[in-house]
């Protein structure tokens, strides 16, 4: 998580709202990003959606079987369709989104019973960095 850390703090320095993001595949990070919405222009452009197209092109496959995404805050459901569209293995986050969120909050997407995947979920992992990293962000907005 540390690494998605270091990649939230990235997209901060960029203005950018501080949500990190890596995948890995057999103990290896094999793509990483923080989220580039104002940077890309593209509101799609969300940390996980980034580093599962990265992971993707790394892997020379539509799907990430076997991978863990590792990501500081709580996926939304945007995030949580492609992470299950993409087959990701096990989903790792930081910090709950009660406003956002699609994995344990709001529309609980893997839930759902139109949802083909769902990948294990562990929340909570590093809650306190990834929290404060995104509550001093938007304290200084305000």
């Amino acid at each position: 998580m540390e690494l998605a850390l270091d990649e939230a703090r990235k997209a901060q320095g960029s203005d950018e709202v501080p949500i990190g993001c890596v995948i890995v595949r057999d103990g290896v990070a094999i793509a990483a990003a923080g989220n580039r919405t104002l940077r890309d222009r593209d509101p799609t452009a969300h940390a996980e959606i980034v580093a599962i197209r990265a992971a993707c092109q790394e892997l020379g496959s539509e799907r990430l079987t076997g991978c863990d995404l590792y990501v500081t805050l709580e996926p939304c459901a945007m995030c949580a369709a492609a992470i299950s569209f993409a087959r990701i293995r096990r989903l790792y986050y930081s910090a709950p989104d009660p406003k956002g969120g699609a994995v344990d909050s709001g529309v609980r997407f893997f839930a759902s019973p139109t949802c083909h995947h769902r990948p294990e979920v562990y929340g909570g992992i590093g809650e306190a960095q990834s929290a404060t990293l995104l509550r001093e962000f938007f304290e200084a907005r305000r």
